[in-house]
């Protein structure tokens, strides 16, 4: 699939590596969430995986731009390097924040239906 969007829209190595890694983030949370739904308070281990993973993303974000605007003059490219920063942070902060809010619905409708079972 990353290699398809990447002959789709004629990319180059470094967004090839984006799509990649889209992939790969949605899989880790994917699995993040999956093992936060086994825990004994889930509401409260939903909302720290996703509080973690937003977290995460957004400390790399910053120290991705911190590093690109930190090189010396001669090299710095950074028409060329923030769009791929960007590429990597940005869909990776949605995916975490789309999964967060599909497990935290997902887990509310089913405490209520159970709540409403017991009574």
């Amino acid at each position: 699939m990353a290699l398809w969007l990447a002959i789709a829209t004629n990319a180059n190595s470094e967004f090839i590596l984006v799509f990649m890694a889209s992939a790969l983030v949605s899989i880790v949370a994917t699995v993040a969430f999956f093992i936060a739904q086994l825990v004994p308070n889930l509401q409260r281990a939903i909302n720290l995986t996703g509080l973690v993973g937003v977290a995460l993303f957004v400390l790399a974000g910053i120290g991705l731009i911190a590093w690109t605007f930190s090189q010396p003059p001669g090299k710095a490219q950074w028409s060329g390097d923030l769009p791929v920063v960007a590429g990597l942070i940005l869909p990776s902060i949605a995916t975490v924040i789309v999964q967060w809010l599909f497990v935290g619905w997902r887990v509310r409708r089913g405490l209520k239906a159970e709540a409403g079972a017991g009574a």
